[in-house]
């Protein structure tokens, strides 16, 4: 964050020019009134220009006639333009009227105006707790030490039987959260649960600025229809393949479990029934803040916002269809051009043939014959001549019974040995299995096992260690193989 990107940030970026206008208070103010609070993605204009006028009626009712004479079209027209760019104005599929949208940056900087208000109260315990509970499943799930899960899934295991235990007993339980714990936690699920949402309008902007881009590029193409379908699906794919597209999938795949949803909602339901949350919920609509139960309804929310990016990304595919069609048309229409330029040119010689008797030559026809005496007589095969005496035998230079000397190392049967182990425990080193499966073929079959490793994905090499792989040659004689720890996962 130096002198320079700040100060292009200032003059670029929405947010920023929003937080600087002199009518910062009525775009802010207004547009978190109308999308932020009650939770809208779009709102027709007609909608929205009457909500519009009624806050602006408000104000030079409270403030005087003069403030902000211009009319509420005035105002979206102005706000959704290029240069502004704190709403997104746009027209739905086969619809003749327009929608608005927050942008991305505009919520952003509402999103920093609300977090200046002054808390009466800060959760520090549930983040505290939340932190600390995230950092022990990452480290937890990414331990790869059988000892250490086993040790762990232990502990967790001793403490829930030790609760079953209390509970059957007639005990209490060992800790119930008190009413600031339950009321901390609460504030902390709902601003998670709004930054979801906020976050959407990110993910829907990225998509929205590839479509814009496709279709500028389609505009402009000189490249082979190949080559451009090329380039554009590959960015697509980069955006899916993504950490932020892996994410948005992981989060679509689970929205459309119906499974899912259901828990999600019985879990809202449950969690607005406790007397603590049903308190706070009681004193904001005392002070006249009935929007806040929108916790209640968040999985269709969720719903909401995940089509829009979905409808989002179909376009950048319908998009990439007309193209298609655009220019399956175009080379129709030029080969409709060549011919209907052929026909004219016909009519043209046959009303005007012209005068010299040799205006064209054609290939003189020729016919490829071939002739049946032209083919070779039949000939008879001819014979070997097989004689009864015995075949003598060669002299070589060298030795030959390494030729006779090789054995077959059976894959299938190492895969059956590595399944037997693995049957008996999550994970097996290879010097594990030799020891419970001897090496009968030397080191041919180590480098068997070596391979197996290497193709199965499960499987993992730490250089950093080494074993000793023991193995008894024909002569006899104890060898040993120094390799990489090898280890087996089912």
């Amino acid at each position: 964050m130096n002198y320079d990107y700040l100060c292009q940030l200032r003059n670029t970026h929405p947010a920023w020019r929003l937080l600087t206008l002199d009518n910062a208070p009525l775009i802010a103010g207004f547009l978190h009134r109308a999308f932020i609070e009650p939770n809208k993605r779009a709102i027709r204009q007609r909608e929205l220009v009457t909500a519009l006028d009624d806050y602006l009626y408000d104000l030079r009712q409270s403030y005087g006639e003069t403030l902000y004479p211009r009319h509420a079209r005035e105002y979206l027209d102005s706000w959704a333009h290029a240069d502004y760019a704190f709403l997104r104005k746009y027209y739905p599929p086969q619809e003749d009227e327009a929608e608005y949208d927050l942008s991305a940056a505009t919520e952003k900087a509402l999103e920093w105006l609300n977090s200046l208000r002054e808390k009466q109260f800060v959760g520090t315990e549930s983040r505290l707790l939340t932190i600390f509970e995230l950092l022990r499943n990452l480290v937890h799930e990414t331990e790869i030490d059988t000892d250490t899960r086993i040790a762990e899934l232990t502990r967790r295991r001793d403490e829930i039987d030790e609760e079953i235990s209390r509970l059957r007993a007639g005990d209490a339980p060992l800790a119930l959260p008190s009413s600031t714990q339950v009321k901390e936690r609460f504030f902390q699920i709902e601003e998670t649960a709004r930054h979801l949402l906020s976050d959407f309008r990110q993910v829907e902007a990225n998509f929205r600025q590839l479509d814009q881009k496709t279709r500028e590029r389609i505009a402009l193409a000189d490249k082979p229809k190949a080559e451009l379908l090329a380039e554009i699906f590959g960015e697509q794919d980069a955006i899916s393949l993504s950490d932020q597209g892996r994410s948005f999938e992981a989060f679509w795949t689970f929205l459309m479990s119906l499974e899912r949803r259901e828990e999600l909602q019985a879990l809202l339901a449950q969690a607005l029934q406790l007397p603590e949350v049903s308190s706070v919920t009681s004193e904001r609509l005392l002070a006249g803040h009935p929007q806040d139960s929108w916790l209640a309804d968040y999985r269709f929310h969720l719903s909401e916002a995940g089509e829009k990016v979905q409808r989002t990304a179909a376009q950048l595919v319908e998009q990439l269809r007309r193209f298609l069609d655009s220019q399956m048309w175009l080379e129709n229409k030029r080969i409709a051009e060549q011919i209907r330029t052929i026909e004219k040119q016909a009519l043209n010689l046959k009303h005007n043939p012209p005068g010299q008797p040799d205006f064209a030559e054609l290939q003189e026809p020729k016919i490829a014959l071939t002739l049946p005496f032209t083919r070779s007589l039949f000939s008879p095969p001819r014979k070997i001549q097989m004689l009864d005496t015995a075949p003598l035998l060669g002299t070589s230079e060298f030795s030959a019974e390494a030729l006779f000397n090789q054995h077959y190392v059976d894959e299938a049967l190492l895969k059956n040995q590595i399944a037997r182990m693995l049957s008996e425990k999550g994970q097996a080193a290879l010097s594990d299995i030799v020891e419970k499966y001897p090496v009968t073929r030397g080191m041919a079959e180590i480098v068997a096992y070596l391979n197996l490793a290497n193709r199965d994905e499960k499987s993992t090499f730490d250089e950093k260690q080494r074993q000793q792989i023991p193995w008894r040659d024909a002569d006899g004689r104890q060898r040993y193989a120094d390799i990489p720890l090898v280890i087996f996962t089912r």
